[in-house]
């Protein structure tokens, strides 16, 4: 199996070049002008377009049990609509609830996508408590290739790690050179706040925002990079959505805090005024930590244009709307978040590049490399170099098209972005070098991807 692409304008963090990229079998071969393709190779023309490395989707939630139901998508459905919308790789987190076994629950998820998903996969090992059998499973799971762990700063009792939970978990981290991802907010302040708006009669989904403001987020994102310092461990900050957060991230990086930052699109292209509409249409946007400010979006992209902000993902997360109606009685009942995975890339293009003032580089760094870098899949993902697995989006700019729910891939009745506008599209995505994507359709094998096996980080 052999594949050339040529006349494309090959763009990675390290520049922009025209070159012709040939793959042969699952890795790229050879990266120059005027290549010639061996007989029975198929030749791609890419004039005109863009050729992207596969972009990394570092945050999804493709099967994840919430408030007593379970997201839409399965890894059949995610990957094809991941894979549309040019995400090759994605890193599912696993979050089993503090009530269960851990290694069951690792269990469960892989067999959910074994076989299953179109695209390579690999996973984030959720620990929702901290006791000597939890640590005897994660460094079993770490030897295994997953490493990087989550924990959660908030929904205390079910997913929500205490302190001393917190620090173990960040100490052990630190010992088998584990990133920790981590959502950051007080989940006690959360709720004692919920408790009181509901007792004022104050259900709707307009007030999912205010029981969790951003100083509550802000101080989350503090605490985590209190005990990052502490323990010395590696910490990466999932969805900051606002601007407080985010300095307090910054000013952690210049002490010497090794943390990361993520943005999901959602907060960027999103505000607050969309989880207020009426008639409960704003339970579709509810998500934590919720859609923020037109101003905090305007300091996540600055970060993103000047390095603040190292990644860009999802947080997946696809309830329908029969779902969302769980919530009708009280806000704390609906299921929080919303479906993105096949958007992320467009919509970062988009209003990044194409409307904003993020370069091609920079877009390529945020959306593939620096998470191929930050989670061990790099080079192999994450690059268009000889050696690097040919995951590659060769993507057209000139398209021009509006998002809905009643053409995208995704599993679920509706879409947070309807009617936004786009700049660009894939037009080829390739899988290990095997076409799985051709002007917005799906075309390749729906059990080509394979679970992602990681060396830990020293260093």
């Amino acid at each position: 199996m052999s594949l050339l692409i040529k006349n494309g304008e090959v763009v990675t963090p390290g520049g922009r070049i025209r070159a012709d990229v040939y793959c042969e079998g699952e890795v790229i071969a050879a990266l120059g002008r005027d290549l010639e393709a061996p007989p029975g190779a198929e030749v791609i023309d890419a004039t005109g377009k863009y050729v992207f490395p596969g972009f990394i989707d570092p945050h999804v939630h493709i099967y994840l049990p919430f408030m007593g139901t379970a997201t839409k998508d399965t890894h059949a459905t995610g990957s094809q609509a991941a894979l549309v919308g040019g995400t090759t790789t994605y890193i599912e987190m696993l979050a089993p609830s503090r009530h269960e076994d851990l290694r069951e629950g690792y269990a469960h998820w892989r067999r959910l996508a074994e076989g299953c998903s179109a695209c390579d996969y690999t996973f984030h090992i959720g620990v929702t408590r901290f006791d000597d059998e939890t640590e005897a499973v994660l460094r079993d799971l770490v030897a295994d290739g997953m490493t990087s762990f989550k924990v959660f700063l908030a929904y205390e009792g079910f997913f929500g790690v205490t302190d001393d939970e917190l620090y173990s978990t960040l100490k052990l981290a630190k010992e088998l050179g584990v990133v920790v991802t981590a959502h950051c907010e007080n989940s006690g302040l959360i709720a004692a706040m919920q408790r009181s708006l509901l007792a004022e009669g104050k259900t709707g989904p307009e007030w999912h925002e205010p029981s969790r403001p951003d100083v509550v987020e802000a101080a989350g994102t503090a605490k985590f990079a209190t005990f990052l310092e502490i323990t010395g461990a590696k910490g990466y900050v999932v969805h900051l959505s606002n601007a407080k957060a985010l300095r307090e991230a910054v000013e952690a990086k210049l002490r010497g805090v090794d943390i990361s930052v993520e943005a999901v699109i959602p907060h960027l292209v999103l505000d607050k005024s969309y989880a207020q509409r009426p008639d409960f249409e704003g339970a579709k946007y509810v998500m934590s930590p919720p859609l923020r400010t037109v101003e905090d979006q305007r300091a996540l992209w600055r970060g993103l244009a000047r390095g603040l902000v190292d990644t860009v993902g999802t947080d997946h997360a696809p309830f329908d709307v029969e779902q969302k109606a769980m919530g009708r009685e009280a806000f704390t009942q609906i299921p929080n978040g919303m479906p993105a995975i096949e958007d992320r890339v467009n919509l970062l293009y988009t209003y990044g590049v194409s409307r904003g003032d993020l370069t091609l580089e920079r877009f390529v760094e945020v959306a593939s490399t620096n998470a191929a870098k930050l989670f061990g899949l790099y080079p192999r993902k994450g690059t268009i170099a000889v050696g690097s697995d040919a995951d590659i989006v060769v993507y057209d700019p000139t398209y021009r098209g509006a998002i809905s729910a009643q053409t995208h891939k995704m599993n679920v009745d509706y879409s947070a972005f309807e009617g936004m506008e786009i700049d660009g599209r894939p037009s080829v995505v390739t899988v290990r070098g095997e076409v799985a994507v051709r002007d917005g359709e799906f075309v390749g094998d729906p059990g080509r991807g394979r679970l992602l096996r990681r060396k830990p980080l020293r260093g």
